[in-house]
């Protein structure tokens, strides 16, 4: 029971500081899904290290030595104490974002997540050195469902009722208590253990899975790499994919990561729960499927198609590991050999594949390398069965490559510019429906286009027509000149309503954005007044600048799908206002399929008593919709009501409604859950 409870705890701590220290730096780093992708490349490559650690401790050390050691390095750790990011490493703008997030977590919580991540099996392996009655097996099952209790607590029960600096409190002094537990636990083993030849007389020995001293083949090492690697590269594709299409808010982490926990926690418990007669089949529906659907938006249908795929094909993977699983006295290999598997899927997914690839296309690379795997997999004792097995398979992993094949044409048909950084894939396409119209799309959404006509060029389009609410805001003001601030480049189409005398300061996170907008579109080169870009996070910028004073200042950040949600805090907001003049304008864009900003923008506007209003705007020709124009729902912020009172925003605005039942929202408190639209 002591050997379960500490390894309890150390796995509830692991997979608890996950969310809390992504949560920490995402508002420094723009909200970006990749700052996920990348703190599980460190959580993998910790991981990692923890269990090369133990497997070096249990070779090398004797037992009362492995304790003497792991309780000094549990001493440093505790003194590390609290895990709060300094904030010294906050972003300037012009930093490689994944050195900058990897050094930020070494720093904050290495040794701490370095000493958890080796307890599994090094307690494991003590438990074995003490019993040696029993497989140890099932204690990885427990560390698994105490990760999964942490990952759902998180969001449901801890988020909503404590904030960023409480949680790390409380993180910090249960890692103390921790540390005294495991080290009393090892001086315990210590005193109690026996030599391994000395048998225990009121015990039954337990037969050995295979022979003790049989060393592990490399193929059987392979096997137990490939199927680890396919399991974490699945599941940062399927998070990636779902964060960069709703949000990168830590909640959206949390599903997928909760379902490959599962897998985990069922293979490890017991063999009955595996069954390769069901599981296998519905791979070889789900893969296909999940690849025909990879460059859907309908979130509804694929987002629980994922979700089983994940599952389903995580079940195979772990599944069959718990089916090879050794004889205990090679567990801390077993357990190292799963975790360079991790270690090598977060690198493929996070690292190589953003460098390898123009586009997003590592989600097909993982379903294929998925179907290749499955192909090795053993099957049947009849030559036949396997025969039929290896053609099956075969079937998939060509249909699988095809309908990625197909996946990557459509992504690339008509593209101009396609460009990659840490913040997603930038492309621009030329259309042709009446007259030319050139797209910038950033992930699966456009931000933006332009009519390519000569004449037409400077004509507002896309989210920003005449009778929007941006349209309508521009169009009300007096012609003096203005400071205009934007919070997301896009194409540069706002430009258009830039007058003679004006400055524009626009803030844009990625640098693919600005070369895109300067390479393939006009607004900028053509747009009355002056203008400057400053490249990163807009928050942070202005947090950094001092007092602005615009008289308008666009929040053009939510065009897309994915919500950087640290634009819409109340933290967020107090920045806003410092750079705003009294009687200054707040435009937001809320345009969105899946998420309602509309509450959490009413409750950022009373609380600086500015007056809200909401245009939405669906222009139309008598003949059918102006393709050039998108259906849009925006904001108006101010004080000043003469502005809102005048016809051109009086005539298309409507009171946003006040609901009492809705939280502020914080760079500590933000739930996602009560946003999602109930049509979407």
């Amino acid at each position: 029971m002591f050997y379960a409870i500490v390894i309890f705890i150390s796995a509830f701590l692991i997979f608890l500081v996950q969310p809390l220290i992504a949560k920490q730096i995402l508002p420094w780093f723009g909200g970006s899904a990749a700052v996920w992708g990348t703190c599980l490349l460190f959580f993998q490559s910790a991981l990692l290290a923890g269990y090369a650690y133990a497997d070096v401790l249990t070779r090398y050390l004797s037992l009362k030595r492995q304790v003497l050691l792991h309780g000094t390095l549990l001493l440093a750790a505790a003194l590390t104490m609290p895990i709060i990011a300094n904030d010294s490493w906050r972003p300037l703008g012009n930093e490689e974002p994944i050195l900058r997030i990897l050094g930020l977590l070494l720093a904050t919580i290495g040794l701490p997540y370095f000493l958890l991540a080796s307890t599994t099996p090094l307690i494991g392996a003590w438990y074995w050195k003490r019993f040696q009655t029993s497989a140890p097996y099932r204690l990885f099952a427990l560390s698994n469902f105490a990760s999964l209790l942490a990952l759902l607590g998180y969001p449901f029960l801890i988020e909503p009722w404590l904030g960023n600096r409480e949680t790390a409190w409380t993180w910090s002094v249960l890692f103390v208590i921790f540390a005294i537990l495991c080290f009393a636990l090892g001086r315990f083993t210590v005193d109690q253990s026996r030599p391994a030849n000395e048998a225990n007389p009121n015990t039954t020995q337990v037969k050995p899975i295979s022979d003790a001293q049989h060393r592990v083949q490399p193929a059987q090492w392979l096997r137990w790499v490939a199927l680890s690697a396919i399991g974490s590269a699945l599941l940062l594709g399927v998070s990636s994919h779902l964060t960069q299409n709703i949000s990168s808010a830590p909640l959206l982490w949390v599903v997928p990561l909760s379902l490959y926990l599962i897998t985990f926690i069922i293979s490890f418990d017991h063999p009955r729960w595996y069954l390769r007669a069901l599981y296998l089949p519905l791979a070889i529906i789900l893969v296909p499927l999940m690849a025909w659907l990879s460059d859907s938006l309908n979130l509804k249908l694929v987002t629980p198609i994922y979700a089983c795929g994940l599952f389903v094909v995580c079940m195979v993977c772990h599944g069959e590991l718990a089916r090879l699983k050794p004889h205990p006295s090679k567990l801390t290999t077993f357990y190292l050999s799963i975790s360079i598997g991790g270690a090598l899927g977060s690198l493929a997914m996070a690292v190589i594949a953003p460098l390898l690839f123009a586009g997003y296309f590592e989600l097909y690379a993982a379903l294929i390398a998925a179907t290749i795997v499955a192909f090795f997999i053993p099957i049947g004792q009849k030559s036949r069965d396997r025969w039929l097995a290896k053609g099956i398979s075969g079937i998939v992993i060509v249909a699988v490559s095809a309908l990625s094949w197909k996946g990557i044409q459509d992504y690339t048909l008509g593209v101009r510019f396609m460009e990659r950084d840490f913040y997603g894939v930038v492309r621009t396409r030329d259309n042709s429906t009446g007259s030319d119209f050139r797209s910038l799309i950033h992930g699966a959404i456009a931000h933006g286009g332009q009519l390519l006509a000569e004449e037409l060029q400077m004509t507002p389009s896309s989210y920003y027509g005449p009778t929007s609410g941006y349209g309508r805001v521009f169009n009300s003001l007096p012609d003096t000149p203005k400071q205009v601030g934007v919070i997301g480049l896009g194409a540069g189409a706002l430009a258009v309503y830039a007058k003679p005398g004006d400055h524009w300061v626009f803030y844009e996170i990625s640098p693919s954005v600005v070369r895109a907008a300067e390479k393939d579109f006009t607004f900028l080169k053509k747009m009355k007044g002056t203008h400057e870009i400053v490249i990163g996070d807009g928050r942070l910028s202005l947090d950094r600048e001092p007092p602005r004073q615009f008289d308008i200042l666009a929040m053009d950040a939510f065009s897309g799908d994915s919500i950087p949600t640290h634009l819409i805090t109340k933290e967020a907001m107090e920045i806003y206002m410092k750079h705003l003049k009294p009687n200054g304008v707040i435009v937001f864009q809320a345009t969105n399929r899946f998420v309602d900003l509309l509450p959490v923008a009413r409750n950022l506007a009373d609380a600086h008593g500015l007056s809200i209003v909401l245009v939405t705007d669906s222009p139309e020709f008598e003949t059918g919709p102006e393709y050039w124009l998108a259906h849009t729902d925006q904001v108006i912020m101010t004080r000043n009501t003469v502005l809102l009172n005048s016809e051109k925003i009086k005539s298309g605005a409507v009171e946003i409604p006040k609901r009492n039942d809705f939280p502020m929202f914080t760079d500590d408190y933000i739930n996602l859950l009560r946003l999602f639209k109930k049509s979407s």
